[in-house]
């Protein structure tokens, strides 16, 4: 292990300390404790919003915004659901154990309350440009309603950073492993690919990139599920004792793992969380960039669809994959897509690589043609519009690089430049959250009163 992998692996053990695992515990629980559990009360009706229904007395006229709710939700998701769901659960269990996977749902329930107050916030405070397109997310809500345009700039720094420098090493690292595993392809041309073909999506800015991502995250997530579904029902059997792993680990690793180096506790929550927070982004504010461009009458009615985005990414995408490599046993053998490839193929022999192949590379396509959004905007709040375009160049660029990086050391740089994300993010979203939350209690009061009436 050279020098820099040594201080890049370092680096994200110190982020990820107890510190960032405090706060982005904390955080969620005192926000779904604050909104009564509103994400799970409510889940119902955040599922009839996203299908459009306009209900319990809104206003027909929508909010100034550049996509529809659902291009909001399917973009947001195309920028979650990566190779986080597929190599990111593996590397976790690797690293952590099957207990990891445990805390990955812990993060994930309060998750989905902090991603409600984030796309409030992000409708809130989103700004309407002088051409009428419309930006928004933490650095405007930390600036504006916070007062502290010097905070606002070091989140904007992180942000930017992540998709540049983390998300497309991860992306195209991941998708040059199994591609290599299941078709011998030489990683530089997965690269080399996977970058013309990102660059050809992200030139038309976030209406070309909405209009991409609402065919692909569908389509994907779907294909996937099939393989991971098929391949839990076959080795249907060894499900009790999965679930066994999972909790058992989650608290007491040496018991399922025979005391194997690594398997504590501690690093259970600490790959749980990271991994979890990596793939579905709750905390990190990245939620606010994307739904606040969303066309919407009311900021809480976006609110209840963003937490859509962690049920779907990680309670359903995320949990598969950990279930499909812990009922066939891959989980001992590899790691990242290579581990969920070898699961597969065990139950759809010649086939199921293929799956996870197709799945990785429409995963982590559509995970980058989504994230280039928010790191121009970042980097446009701190340098201007001119960056834009010479971001979307250089972006493709680091994308052929990441195909050949250790994958241990995207990964490392990844939780690096989220868990900043987190940090800096969640300072803003606790200033807030009193004005989010009387929102979202004000909107729900307002739906029970009408119910009554009717």
């Amino acid at each position: 292990m050279d020098l820099f992998e040594r201080s890049i692996r370092f680096l994200g053990s110190v982020v990820w300390g107890p510190q960032t695992v405090i706060l982005l515990l904390g955080v969620g629980l005192f926000l779904t404790i604050c909104l009564r559990f509103a994400q799970l009360r409510r889940f119902g009706l955040s599922f009839r919003l996203l299908l459009g229904r306009k209900e319990f007395g809104e206003s027909k006229k929508e909010r100034k915004g550049d996509i529809s709710p659902f291009q909001a939700l399917t973009t947001s998701l195309a920028a979650t659901i990566g190779n986080g769901n597929i190599g990111g659960v593996c590397t976790a269990i690797a690293m952590g154990g099957p207990g990891a996977v445990f805390w990955m749902w812990v993060g994930a329930l309060f998750g989905m309350a902090t991603k409600i107050v984030e796309a409030v916030l992000g409708q809130k405070f989103k700004r309407i440009l002088p051409d009428g397109s419309v930006i928004g997310g933490p650095m405007y809500y930390i600036k504006e309603g916070l007062g502290l345009p010097w905070l606002a700039g070091i989140f904007a720094f992180f942000m930017g950073c992540k998709p540049l420098f983390s998300t497309t090493s991860i992306q195209s690292n991941s998708v040059a492993l199994v591609l290599k595993s299941q078709l011998g392809l030489e990683p530089w041309i997965s690269g080399l690919g996977l970058a013309f073909l990102t660059w050809l999506a992200i030139i038309g800015g976030i209406k070309s990139i909405a209009k991409v991502t609402e065919f692909l995250s569908p389509f994907m997530v779907f294909l996937y599920i099939f393989g991971a579904l098929f391949t839990i029902i076959i080795f249907a059997s060894h499900i009790p004792q999965a679930l066994s792993l999972i909790f058992v680990g989650a608290f007491k690793p040496s018991a399922i793992t025979g005391g194997i180096a690594g398997m504590t506790v501690k690093n259970a929550i600490r790959y749980g969380l990271a991994r979890g927070a990596y793939s579905n982004e709750a905390g990190t504010g990245t939620a606010a960039v994307f739904h606040a461009t969303a066309k919407t009458s009311e900021p809480v009615r976006q609110g209840l669809i963003a937490s859509l985005d962690v049920f779907i990414d990680t309670l359903v995408i995320c949990t598969l994959t950990a279930l499909t490599v812990l009922v066939t046993g891959a989980w001992t053998q590899g790691t990242s897509t290579e581990m969920t490839a070898a699961a597969f193929n065990l139950a759809l022999p010649q086939i199921g690589g293929l799956i996870v192949a197709a799945s990785s590379f429409l995963f982590g396509y559509s995970s980058l043609i989504a994230v280039t959004y928010y790191g121009e905007i970042s980097f446009s709040y701190l340098l201007g519009k001119w960056i834009k375009l010479p971001f979307r160049w250089i972006f493709c660029l680091v994308i052929f690089m990441g195909a050949v990086m250790k994958v241990e050391v995207a990964w490392s740089i990844g939780d690096v430049f989220n868990g900043m994300m987190v940090f800096t993010n969640l300072i803003g979203v606790l200033g807030l959250s009193g004005l989010a939350i009387a929102s979202v209690k004000s909107y729900l009061k307002n739906i029970d009163k009408l119910k009554e009436s009717q």
